[in-house]
């Protein structure tokens, strides 16, 4: 059995599932695709079973040294806008918040990704991005990136 799922993970290096909870986690802190992914598919399941206007979350994907930036005109934005600001090209994807038990999928084009540069993915749900944050690493070795799921 562990050898099947082993082969199913090898066989769709560019769909990521993560997980985020009530305590302000996800599930990962890396997440590493090869630069042979042309489109990423990630789902974030919330695990919890508090709602979106209590402890919701969102993921999001943007070069590292926007992060910032990101989540301040993301509380600017506010619940409104899911706090995203809108159309803003910094970010390459996002998907909407989501509560307790609610999950949600973006897919994006890696098209604009250089391998090499520094990704990070984080929420940004009001003081979220503090805890909720982590490493995307584009243009991974297959092999680097099943051992990093």
């Amino acid at each position: 059995m562990l050898l099947l799922l082993a082969a199913v993970a090898h066989a769709e290096p560019c769909k990521i599932a993560i997980e985020s909870n009530d305590l302000m986690q996800f599930s990962a802190n890396e997440i590493a695709v090869p630069a042979s992914c042309t489109e990423v598919e990630v789902t974030l399941r919330h695990s919890g079973k508090l709602p979106a206007k209590v402890m919701g979350h969102d993921w999001v994907l943007a070069r590292d040294s926007d992060v910032s930036a990101i989540v301040n005109a993301g509380l600017a934005a506010g619940a409104g806008r899911g706090y995203l600001p809108e159309n803003d090209k910094r970010i390459i994807a996002a998907t909407k918040v989501v509560g307790g038990g609610e999950s949600t999928t973006v897919r994006f084009s890696t098209a604009g990704m250089v391998p090499g540069t520094r990704y990070a993915f984080f929420c940004t749900s009001p003081g979220h991005s503090a805890m909720m944050h982590g490493r995307f690493e584009f243009g991974a070795s297959a092999r680097l990136a099943e051992a990093r799921k």
